[in-house]
Parts: C-alpha cells; structure tokens; sequence
C-alpha cells in the first residue's frame, strides 16, 4: 500500500547507515522524584508505559544534567536488556529534547523520520531484532547488532506521510481508550456509592424498597457438594478464574487446560454459582470471588464453589466483590496466611462475617444497572481491539 503521489522505490541500506548509536546513563527507582526538574525515562517504563512515540514524560529526576545523557527530538530508545528476545525488540521515539535517558537504552539518532523507523521497527522488524538478541535467562541487544539490521526506506516525505497516517490512527484509538477509561472510572466512583448506600434504588411504583440487612454471607450462599465424579474432562469445559475477565474456559482463554490426566472430585460449576480462588494475587492478596456467567463446567479442588439461595442474586455479589475495598476487607479477617504467603481457609469459613445487602429486588435493580454500564465498556472495547486491528493490517502493507 503507498500513498498515490509516491512513486520511487524504497532504498536497502542497515541502520547502521543511516543513524549513530549510543546508551544512556544509570537512572535508578530512587533517582526519581515527584517534584524532579528534569524529565526522564527508564528502560522499563518502555515496557510499561510508552508505545512509538513518546511526547509526554512521566518521571523526574534532580541529578544535575550535566551527569545524564539527554535526548534529541527525533531519537530513537530500544531497550539494551530485558526478559524475552521479543520483548526487547520494542522502539520509541522520543519525540522531546532534554529527557534524561537512563541506563539500558540503546540510543538511535538519525536524520530519518524517528516516528516512521519506530513503527517499521515495532511492526515488519520486531522478529529480525529479537533475532539479533543474545542471551537466555537476561537478553541483551547491543549497537554492534542493531547497525547490522537491514532496512528498506522511502523518501523522507513518504516517511513523514505515513508517520503522521498511523500517528493520526494511534490518536483516535488512544481517545477511545480514554473513553473507555472514563466509563470505568465512572462505574467504580458509581459502584463505591451504591454499596454504601448513597445511592439508592426504587421500586417500579417510585416507592424506596426495604432497609438493607446486616446479616451473615451463609443467609444467602451456601456451599455446592457437586463433584464431577467421571474423572475425565473431554466433554466437561475446566474452568478457572480471571481478576479481570471473570470465570473462564480454561482453553478458549489461555489456550490449554492445566487440569491433570484426572479432574474427579472437581467442583461441579453451574450458571450462577460463585466461585471463590483460594490463591493470593497482587492487589488481592486474600483471593477473588467470581460469578459464573458462562456455561457449566468443572473447577479444580483448590477453589470454592457456592450457590445461591432463594434471596440472593449471584451477580450482585460479583458486583460488591469486584471492588478490591470490598473484597479485601471482608476476607482479610477471615484468611489466615502461613509463612509461605499461602491461603488457609475452609469453604464455610467464608461464610460466617457479616455485610449489609439489598432485598432481591433491589439485588436486581443494582445489577440491571451496573450490567448496562458494562455493555457499554465492552461495546467501547470492540471498537479499540476492531481498530487496533485495522491498523495492525495497514502497517503490515505498508512496510517492505
């Protein structure tokens, strides 16, 4: 794919013949300060934070500049080490002078258009970079092995045109993510009030529902006894559970199963039960609890599976324990941790605090509401992965 008023052919050169190539300078986690007066970046923030251009800088440092390697506009930063050899082939421009490049950058300057080598680099030439990696357990990727890269290169006009083409596509899917983000925020801010009773819920006749009750979580759940007693797991999906994406099948999501040749006594999960993770996690170290929205399935023996009594709504408890407050505050007192950071909690245990819910009418109303701000988010969702898409494809006729 070309733009039409380009005709002439793409040159082969290496980077090599068309940039210079130096590193950074050491900038450790304790050489950043929030009231820093000069903006930097660290070779991890490239994993974490900054995609093909970088034009807002999020850290500061207050070492003297004339001890650090400050950037160009236009230069190019490729990690120097990393974990994967593909995880390093990942290039940013640098889109401001001044930015303090830290330790574990190689630094590409060059007369070409920075933002068009960083796209051609992230997308036709991320495997040929991974290739020129060395190294097993820390990968490492030096000048010597990126100058040897081979390139194929329009005019600097036909560079800057697809620079500001894909940069323009980026802009867009970077406002439907803030949308996204926006919407999230929103349901959080909208979820903390709901069940702190700020906000509340009416009936179909405008007339307020009953009090909320304060009463054990057993008057509403209580545990499932259903075992897959087969001992197979070729008709029967194995589930697990996503922080994020909720209860899942286990090989439609990550792409196998990692239940063992035997799966009897695995806890039977209908739709609409709840399943309880018995395993630590980052922001929630006391496990996670999940409504099962999908189809029945089977769990490993290490989660908890619950059901719900006639009072209760399984997803208003996935809306409650979707927030980490909520979570971790009602497990917290009942999880007893042992030296190895593992989870000792029987299945009734989590039953027995105590947390003020809704009638089931109101359970209901609570979760209409919340659900519709979810079809919103995932409709927002589609957009980004369908555009994300679209541009993948471009790119892939683009570059040569």
């Amino acid at each position: 794919m070309r733009f039409p008023e380009f005709e002439k052919g793409w040159d082969a050169k290496t980077l090599g013949n068309i940039a210079m190539f130096s590193k950074g300078k050491g900038l450790s986690k304790s050489d950043i300060s929030e009231n820093g007066v000069t903006e930097c970046i660290r070779y991890g923030e490239l994993y974490t934070t900054y995609n093909e251009t970088i034009n807002t800088v999020i850290s500061k440092t207050n070492i003297n500049p004339d001890d650090l390697v400050l950037s160009e506009t236009n230069d190019i930063i490729i990690p120097a080490s990393g974990e994967t050899h593909i995880d390093i082939a990942k290039a940013s421009c640098v889109l401001k002078s001044g930015v303090a490049l830290g330790g574990d950058l190689n630094i590409i300057r060059t007369p070409n258009n920075g933002v068009f080598l960083s796209y051609y680099l992230n997308s036709s030439k991320k495997q040929d970079i991974a290739q020129l990696a060395q190294g097993i357990s820390v990968v490492h990727l030096y000048a010597g092995q990126l100058s040897k890269l081979q390139l194929n290169l329009p005019t600097l006009s036909e560079q800057q045109k697809i620079a500001s083409f894909i940069t323009a596509i980026d802009q867009k899917i970077s406002q439907i993510k803030h949308k996204k983000n926006l919407l999230e925020q929103y349901k959080k801010g909208v979820m903390q009030k709901i069940f702190s009773q700020q906000i509340r819920f009416k009936d179909d006749n405008r007339e307020d529902y009953p009090k909320w009750e304060n009463k054990k979580l057993s008057e509403y759940l209580y545990v499932s006894k259903n075992k897959n007693f087969t001992g197979k797991y070729g008709k029967v999906d194995v589930l697990s559970v996503s922080g994020d994406y909720g209860i899942v099948n286990q090989i439609e999501f990550q792409g196998r199963s990692f239940a063992g040749e035997s799966v009897l006594n695995y806890g039977e999960v209908e739709t609409g039960d709840i399943v309880y993770t018995k395993s630590p996690l980052k922001n929630n170290p006391y496990g996670i609890i999940k409504v099962n929205k999908g189809k029945a399935g089977i769990v490993s023996t290490l989660y908890a599976v619950y059901k719900c009594k006639d009072n209760a709504i399984g997803e208003y408890f996935d809306y409650y324990f979707q927030l980490d407050e909520k979570l971790n505050g009602y497990l917290r007192p009942l999880v007893h941790k042992g030296a190895k950071n593992d989870m000792k909690i029987n299945n009734e245990r989590v039953l027995i605090d105590t947390l003020s819910v809704p009638c089931k009418k109101e359970q209901e109303k609570i979760v209409t509401f919340l659900k519709a701000i979810d079809n919103k988010i995932n409709h927002i969702q589609k957009q980004i992965e369908k555009a994300e898409a679209w541009k993948k494809g471009l790119m892939k006729q683009m570059f040569v």
